[in-house]
């Protein structure tokens, strides 16, 4: 009996210390973890057309909005100048190639950040400080967008994105040991910092593709598909040339169209809007690491998520949208913020042969009113999905053109757009 008790306490102790261990690794370790000993912490997000925009403290700073974004293996901050403020350090100076392939984007390294999403911590978290204020999120999306969060908000932990409800739940490493019921799960390759995974590709009068492709949360498209990495990737017949999106060094530029189905192991999304982006210096990385394409929020935001990399686990269910169809600009115009603190809209580009190209509307035009309300009562998704909505409808905008640099000469006047699908 003593030699029974002797051993229950000894078991103790050796439990005991294996927690303490784990408890000092993990304070030592860098990564994101949970602060205090919930299964699991839930953080709600901003939702701005399905990117996710998390409130980030710098070490004790107010909070930031960031975008979780598994397209990227490290944490970005987008303004030297607001690192400055917030006190940061730097080790050394990088330069990274930009979107555009040429463009150098040069960077600062702050090593040993704390980072706070109340309840979660990152802890001795290197950041990226940008030398050059990069705000073109904040222009496209119509919100102050400060930083990324990266892999490092991932490696360690499962972590659930649940679109319906905006709200980003964090677990414990071993929090999730057990397959969510009514979640599909597919094998999720986690390498260097980028997540991956396997699906089917019907495309347009075309073969089905096996692709892989990236999980990309911070890409506002829905699939993109490169076709320098295979012959069967083809163009769709119907399809436009346009702007993709934004990134660090620039435009990208390329054919948009659709593919007929996409697939995730029997959950099948229909007639999905598709990216084909121009060849770019780039294209020899994107062939070495094997993937075919990515997968971005315009996608992902009709699912419910869990990310699992510890157990390379890609776990996937449908969410309240994703029988909705998919639905692309019909007027022509992309819409940016202006550098200002008040909400300032004006036109970045006009597609050539839309709706807003043959009503004469220029880049550069302000825009003042939308349907007869003011811009200051619109939110950028508002008005992005007004510009979906439906073929035939009629968009009345009031423009300002201005004719001096100094902004003191312009002229006021309206049009009225007829929204027509394209692709």
């Amino acid at each position: 009996m003593n030699r029974l008790v002797k051993e229950m306490k000894l078991r103790s102790l050796f439990l005991f210390v294996l927690l303490l261990v784990g408890q000092t690794l993990q304070a030592q370790v860098p990564g994101f973890f949970i602060a205090g000993d919930q299964k699991k912490v839930k953080v709600p997000f901003l939702a701005s057309n399905s990117l996710i925009l998390l409130p980030v403290s710098i070490n004790g700073s107010p909070p930031l909005y960031f975008l979780l974004d598994t397209g990227v293996k490290a944490n970005l901050l987008f303004s030297k100048s607001m690192g400055d403020s917030l006190g940061l350090t730097y080790s050394r100076r990088v330069g990274m190639v930009g979107a555009d392939g040429f463009t150098t984007v040069w960077a600062r390294v702050s090593p040993t950040n704390t980072l706070d999403l109340g309840g979660v911590e990152g802890r001795l978290q290197s950041l990226l400080v940008l030398e050059e204020d990069f705000l073109e999120l904040e222009a496209v999306l119509g919100l102050p967008v400060y930083g990324i969060l990266g892999y490092e908000f991932f490696k360690y932990n499962a972590v659930k994105i649940d679109y319906d409800q905006a709200i980003v739940t964090f677990y414990q490493p071993q929090g999730l040991a057990w397959k969510p019921p009514f979640y599909r799960r597919l094998p999720l390759q986690v390498e260097e910092g980028k997540a991956y995974i396997n699906v089917k590709v019907q495309q347009m009068k075309g073969a089905t593709l096996k692709a892989k492709v990236l999980v990309d949360t911070g890409a506002n498209h829905g699939l993109l598909l490169n076709q320098e990495t295979s012959a069967e990737i083809k163009l769709p017949e119907q399809r436009i040339e346009t702007q993709l999106g934004q990134s660090l060094g620039g435009v990208l530029y390329g054919q948009l169209g659709r593919v007929e189905r996409l697939s995730m192991r029997g959950l099948f999304f229909q007639q999905v809007i598709t990216s084909y982006p121009e060849p770019s210096t780039f294209s020899a990385l994107i062939q070495a690491s094997g993937r075919q394409g990515s997968l971005g929020a315009e996608v992902l935001g009709k699912t419910k998520l869990i990310l699992d990399y510890p157990r390379n686990g890609f776990y996937v269910r449908p969410g309240t949208t994703f029988y909705n169809p998919f639905e692309f600009d019909m007027s022509g115009l992309v819409v940016k913020k202006r550098r200002t603190k008040e909400k300032r809209w004006y036109i970045g580009d006009v597609r050539e042969g839309s709706p807003a190209h043959l009503a004469g509307v220029l880049p550069f035009d302000e825009i003042l009113r939308i349907d007869s309300v003011p811009v200051l009562i619109w939110e950028m998704e508002q008005l992005v999905k007004l510009l979906r909505s439906e073929p035939g409808r009629v968009v009345v905008l009031d423009l300002r053109r201005y004719s001096s640099l100094d902004a003191t000469q312009y002229i006021d006047f309206q049009v009225r757009l007829q929204l027509k699908k394209q692709i």
